[in-house]
């Protein structure tokens, strides 16, 4: 049975450098909008992270979570995505399922293995070994919410007679999310049954993935699809596309440096992936596009930009408003 489709909004948490807005300001701001948020309907809160970057873009998602879980009664939390290898697996499992207790059974978590040099180099963990971490670390998770004792012996990971306390709320953990920028991530979220987070082309993330569960006699429609990509309703474009536009350029050309730094290929900036471009228009432009979008790619879960750097809080507001009052409830 197809999944209905759930709107959220997502954080990154950074601030334009040399700027009047600081940290402190911004994660405030991102507290208060989240509560905004949840009391406006919204699905979910999605966080991202990247390290060692001057605007301060968000390196540790859980504090975050934990203060918006206990601001909030009905959002749930999640990321797109978090760096799976940087993180002990069970140091993981016990904290996602602290957070699955301050937020009542709210959680989810969304995985990735990480593509920037620096940062492996910097947590001491070589690039290569990536791809077994993170495919042993999301077994360990799985079985450290678990209701029973286990040990684990894999080629990075060895573990003997663990059992991790407390049990998250939900039943088996906090539903994960792996992302998908080529096929063998896509295959990689079939094999472990997990949902997806596509980014790249359709005929390279999207139908192997459908194709892999299929495979395995699931239902691709009992997973969940989502993707961010930036929303504004607006009424007047002339006035408000070039401040949307800058900050909107701002928060996206830390990825070129990225791509520009990483061995791997994943044909960044090309015209044939899935859509991340943002959406601007009035509101009826706005759920036009976004059904289109929706309808062709099977898309389950659709985030927005919640605070780009640069953009005052208020203005933020006033669109996540426009979302819930004129866009949201012509989508679902």
């Amino acid at each position: 049975m197809p999944q209905s489709l759930r709107f959220g909004v997502m954080y990154d948490c950074r601030h334009v450098p040399g700027g009047d807005t600081s940290m402190t300001d911004v994660y405030s701001a991102t507290i208060e909008q989240s509560v905004l948020a949840d009391e406006l309907g919204f699905d979910h809160v999605w966080f991202s992270e990247h390290h060692f970057l001057e605007d301060g873009y968000l390196p540790a998602f859980q504090p975050l979570a934990g203060a918006i879980a206990a601001r909030t009664k009905n959002i749930r939390i999640s990321n797109d995505i978090a760096l799976l290898p940087l993180y002990h697996p069970v140091r993981l499992a016990e904290e996602l399922a602290v957070l699955d207790h301050i937020s009542n059974g709210r959680m989810e978590f969304g995985i990735g293995m990480g593509y920037v040099p620096k940062e492996f180099e910097a947590f001491g963990i070589p690039l290569p070994n990536r791809v077994s971490m993170t495919d042993e670390a999301i077994e360990i998770l799985r079985l450290a919410w678990s209701d029973e004792p286990f040990s684990f012996s894999g080629k990075r990971y060895e573990l003997s007679d663990i059992n991790v306390y407390p049990k998250p709320v939900q039943s088996g953990g906090p539903p994960l999310w792996i992302a998908a920028m080529k096929e063998a991530g896509a295959l990689r979220a079939a094999r472990f049954g997990t949902n997806l987070l596509p980014q790249g082309r359709r005929d390279e993330v999207l139908d192997p993935w459908r194709d892999a569960v299929r495979a395995d006699g699931r239902d691709p429609d009992d997973y969940r699809v989502g993707i961010v990509r930036s929303v504004y309703v607006t009424d007047d474009r002339d006035r408000d596309w070039p401040i949307i536009r800058e900050a909107e350029r701002f928060r996206m050309g830390v990825y070129g440096t990225f791509m520009a730094e990483t061995p791997d290929e994943y044909g960044w900036g090309s015209n044939d992936g899935i859509p991340q471009t943002v959406i601007v228009g009035n509101a009826e432009e706005v759920v036009r596009e976004l059904r289109e979008f929706i309808d062709l790619y099977g898309i389950t879960d659709i985030t927005t930009s919640g605070l780009p750097p640069g953009i005052d809080p208020e203005f933020m507001g006033t669109n996540l408003e426009r979302l819930a009052a004129d866009v949201i409830p012509h989508l679902i």
